[in-house]
């Protein structure tokens, strides 16, 4: 009887080590929905600097006028030879200007007119600032404030090239921006 005691008693402590030891399956949640949130921090991995993401108006507050500049993010137009009227090719490139000074309500801005080397310093002066009264015109025209813009004429005394060529005369025959205030 005793030896049958024994079978059993080990039956038993074999079947409770074998339950006791079976492998538990894990139960594991389901994952957390995904939120999609705007981006709000840029990390740089090197350094673990959170630094936050700027809006472009922002980004325009913190620079300065000459960095404004540098960037050029007013585009210059061309002219047609002893011409001041607006060409096809450089309305696009106003509506372009016309939309930055538009979403940037505080900044003003320079329309310089300039001319080539042909004609005498008096003809170019007159014709540079009717380059420049005509894009300034223009982008009136399309809802800027006139009081954003002045303009000036440098006839032929700043030229983009200097050679005596066709191709030097056409790039001078130009009215480019300056910010002049943000």
């Amino acid at each position: 009887m005793r030896k049958g005691a024994a079978i059993s008693l080990a039956f038993i402590l074999a079947i409770a080590f074998t339950v006791s030891c079976r492998k538990k399956v894990a139960q594991v949640p389901p994952p957390p929905a995904v939120v999609e949130q705007p981006a709000v921090a840029a990390v740089d991995e090197g350094a673990k600097v959170v630094r936050p993401v700027l809006s472009e108006e922002e980004i325009y507050a913190g620079k300065t006028l000459d960095e404004i500049n540098r960037e050029a993010p007013l585009a210059m137009i061309h002219f047609d030879y002893d011409k001041y009227d607006i060409r096809e090719d450089a309305k696009p490139v106003l509506r372009a200007n016309s939309a930055w000074l538009q979403k940037f309500r505080t900044a003003k801005v320079l329309v310089e007119g300039h001319c080539d080397d042909r004609g005498t310093e008096d003809y170019n002066l007159a014709l540079g600032e009717k380059r420049a009264k005509s894009t300034q015109d223009y982008l009136v025209s399309l809802g800027v404030d006139p009081g954003r813009i002045r303009i000036i004429s440098y006839g032929k005394s700043q030229p983009l090239d200097p050679a005596a060529n066709e191709f030097s005369w056409a790039r001078n025959r130009r009215a480019q921006f300056l910010l002049i205030e943000k």
